[in-house]
Formats: structure tokens, sequence, C-alpha cells
């Protein structure tokens, strides 16, 4: 009987087969050379089309966002490095990397998924990364117009 309900999968020429769960059109996209799973927003009916048109652009745009997001989580890294070499925090079981200059933050940083969806009313990207150095947390890169426009310390995947 539920099955009546279920959108039928929705096939994008560049982003493969889309299929609606839990409200969002979810697939998968290449991003920085590694498969994330990606959710878009739209109706039953096709993922919205403005979000479909974000993510389609998003493997050549990432390179452009990169030195932004490095930038954020480099400031995220510093208060922890700080706080443990004064012996005011635990260090993450494997391990505090040491990470002396923002664009060192890749290897320990490991994409979880993308999300094109309204924030506040406008489309947003929210890329989810667990990092190696917060283990408790997963990071949010928010961006708006190829634009960072924040880190959200503690995000949760759609």
């Amino acid at each position: 009987m539920f099955g009546l309900f279920r959108s039928a999968p929705f096939a994008d020429p560049q982003l493969g087969e889309l299929r609606r769960s839990r409200g969002l059109w979810r697939g998968r996209l290449m991003l920085g050379g590694v498969s994330v799973p990606l959710m878009l927003s739209g109706p039953r009916a096709a993922p919205e089309l403005e979000a479909l048109k974000i993510a389609r652009s998003m493997p050549s745009s990432f390179n452009a966002w990169r030195p932004s997001i490095e930038a954020a989580l480099f400031e995220h890294y510093e208060p922890y490095a700080e706080a443990i070499a004064a012996n005011e925090g635990n260090p993450p079981e494997q391990g505090l990397p040491a990470i002396d200059v923002p664009s060192a933050v890749w290897p320990h940083t490991e994409a979880q998924f993308v999300q094109v969806t309204p924030l506040s009313g406008v489309l947003t990207v929210e890329i989810g990364y667990r990092v190696a150095w917060d283990e408790e947390h997963m990071l949010g890169a928010r961006l708006r117009d190829g634009r960072l426009v924040e880190l959200c310390g503690s995000v949760l995947p759609p």
C-alpha cells in the first residue's frame, strides 16, 4: 500500500539516479575525488531545479571553495591544539594531528555528506566533515553562492 505514495527514481544525466527518502532526494556525488552521499531538496515529483544546478556544479566548484573551507577548519583546530598543548584537554584517541597551516587539514578530514537544502529560506550547500581533532562532533561547512557563510560546529547527517 505504501508503494503507492513513493516517488519514482529521478535520473539525472550528471548526478545519476536519485531516490526520494525521508523528505530529500538522495544519491551520491564525487567531491574532491571522494564519493559522498548527496541530498537535495525538492517536492515528490523531482528534485528542485536550482538544487540540481548547484549539485551539478559542485565537483568543478569545490577547488575554488577549498581555501575558505580549510581556513575555517584550521581555525576550528587551533583551540584544540592549544588546549592539549597546555594540558587543558584530552587528545583524541588516535592522537592530535600536527597541523601548522590551513592546507594541512585535508588528510585529517573526511567528507560525510553533501546537502543542498533551504536554510533560513535560502538554498545552502552543507558539506559535513568528520575531523581527527574533534571526535565528538561533525562539522558543517555551509556555503551560499560559492562563499563560505559559516562552519557549524555540530551537525547531523540528514
